[in-house]
């Protein structure tokens, strides 16, 4: 079974495809609460060769190098070590897979390093090319952007990518423990301006005090259940598709045999006229 999750419709921008506050609402309340019990590490790969063939949907984390890529992915797990983290940017230079249970989480290599070769950069370019090609396997990406700071140049390249190849994300801050409510407030509101993003579709976290975590669980759960409607409906497609196309076989096998027959029937009349 294949996952899709895409908005044919919009852009990428928006977690929930533009929908409106009101229908935003009705599926928060449908949709049951999300819990993840024993996440744990599945592999790394190094080149798009690598990647799994997933059997479950997968949301993807990416941002920046030190933007907190491995505290955001222990926060959701409930664990402090499952995602490795450094004190030294650019040490995540392969995809790195975690079963989350209903999903694969999949932590990118960060960008932007500057001490990084720039041919290390280009082959992680390309893994990331690679990666997100795949989309029916891709059901949304977390465009992970520091609350403390302005979007960078490498940050906005990211969001235009995403724009353009309609991959559906959400923009989550981090380290929003950092700051106080009021100056997180106002920085959500800035980031949201510079990015070009309406602030409703950005959410706040921050690790230390599971800021913004039980919201960022209430959007998984809502992917995911769009992605089960999405298979349901495909399955449906298909079983439709392959009863039409067996219905039109033998339909014409009908056809083939009605031909015979009346072949055959006509050749005994002439032989009998010749008789």
């Amino acid at each position: 079974m294949e996952y899709l999750y895409k908005n044919k419709t919009a852009g990428a921008n928006g977690a929930n495809g533009e929908k409106s506050g009101a229908e935003q609402e009705k599926m928060r309340k449908k949709t049951p609460s999300l819990v993840i019990k024993n996440a744990k590490f599945v592999t790394s790969a190094a080149t798009s060769a690598q990647f799994i063939k997933a059997d479950k949907p997968m949301i993807a984390v990416c941002g920046k190098s030190n933007v907190g890529k491995s505290t955001f992915i222990n926060m959701l797990a409930g664990q402090k070590r499952l995602a490795k983290t450094s004190a030294a940017p650019g040490r995540t230079r392969l995809v790195n897979y975690f079963d989350f249970g209903e999903f694969y989480l999949v932590d990118l290599p960060g960008y932007g390093y500057a001490e990084v070769s720039k041919a290390e950069k280009a082959k992680w370019a390309k893994t990331l090319d690679k990666f997100f090609e795949n989309k029916r396997e891709l059901a949304h990406v977390c465009l992970l952007l520091d609350s403390r700071h302005d979007p960078t140049a490498d940050d906005l390249q990211m969001l235009n990518y995403l724009n353009y190849h309609v991959v559906p994300f959400t923009a989550v801050l981090t380290k929003g423990d950092k700051l106080s409510k009021m100056k997180l407030k106002e920085q959500k509101i800035r980031i949201a301006a510079k990015a070009g993003l309406a602030a409703g579709n950005i959410i706040a976290t921050g690790a230390e005090k599971n800021i913004g975590k039980a919201e960022i669980l209430e959007k998984i759960a809502e992917i995911l259940a769009l992605a089960r409607e999405t298979n349901a409906a495909e399955a449906h497609t298909d079983e439709e598709n392959e009863k039409g196309n067996n219905d039109t076989t033998a339909n014409g096998n009908g056809a083939a045999d009605g031909n015979a027959a009346a072949a055959a029937a006509n050749g005994n009349e002439i032989a009998g006229k010749e008789e």
